[in-house]
């Protein structure tokens, strides 16, 4: 079931999608070859509570941290750990902000360093593949665009696009419907109205799509070892296009 969002409900979204930015600036600073993502989890956990707001995903389904940390091979759902970063590492920190009820999700994949220009091509891609997403999230649009937008400027420049695990609508849970693919046909799939609020969120990999699951039932790996990246916004559709709530 699609829960369609009031102007009021949109604002308390995007709210916490501002606090979320701001979060993913103040990790922006702490991110460098030594740190670790426990750390990172703590800090944010930490400055959420200081800011009135929790950690939306922790507990979700027992999920213990307030944030996914995933390195270099894993796709998503990483757990923070005390395993220092080093320099050329790529982590993916993603997570969900409560502040009085409105929610926002929103994922960043960080260089640790100075990374090499191939990671940063995937780093790119990858960001321009969630920007390509949004420009088609319009009224009247359909999921379909959306995946289609994606999938061919990622594979266009050499990378692939992970199947199994998708965006989805938000608020007033964490995971609502609908669920998009980040790959498709044009003009395919449900079509997109004014209220709905939803996540695009590009996991890109260096080699195969496919992925493998960690004994810890949670964080996904690529099947093939090579990289994978991910940024994530929460977006309304409104009449007017649509608007990010987690600009940064």
């Amino acid at each position: 079931m699609i829960h369609f969002k009031s102007a009021r409900e949109i604002e308390l979204m995007h709210n916490a999608g501002k606090l979320l930015a701001s979060t993913h600036r103040e990790i922006a600073k702490l991110i460098k070859p030594g740190i670790t993502t426990q750390e990172i989890d703590e800090f944010v956990e930490k400055f959420l509570a200081e800011h009135g707001a929790t950690p939306e995903q922790k507990g979700f389904h027992g999920y213990p941290y307030a944030t996914c940390a995933s390195i270099n091979d894993e796709i998503c759902h990483g757990f923070p750990r005390k395993q220092p970063l080093k320099k050329g590492d790529i982590v993916t920190i993603d997570m969900v902000v409560n502040l009085r009820g409105g929610l926002a999700d929103s994922a960043w994949t960080y260089a640790v360093g100075s990374i090499s220009p191939q990671k940063q091509k995937l780093l790119d891609v990858t960001k321009e593949c969630l920007y390509k997403g949004i420009e088609q999230a319009f009224v009247g649009n359909r999921l379909g665009d959306i995946g289609h937008a994606i999938q061919t400027y990622a594979e266009r420049e050499g990378f692939s696009v992970v199947r199994d695990f998708t965006a989805h609508g938000i608020g007033p849970t964490l995971h609502e419907d609908p669920q998009i693919t980040h790959y498709g046909e044009p003009g395919k799939g449900l079509k997109l109205k004014e209220g709905m609020v939803i996540t695009i969120e590009p996991m890109i990999n260096e080699g195969a799509w496919q992925s493998k699951m960690d004994m810890n039932g949670w964080t996904a790996r690529t099947i093939d070892g090579k990289l994978s990246a991910q940024y994530e916004h929460t977006l309304a559709i409104t009449k007017d296009g649509p608007i990010i709530l987690t600009e940064q």
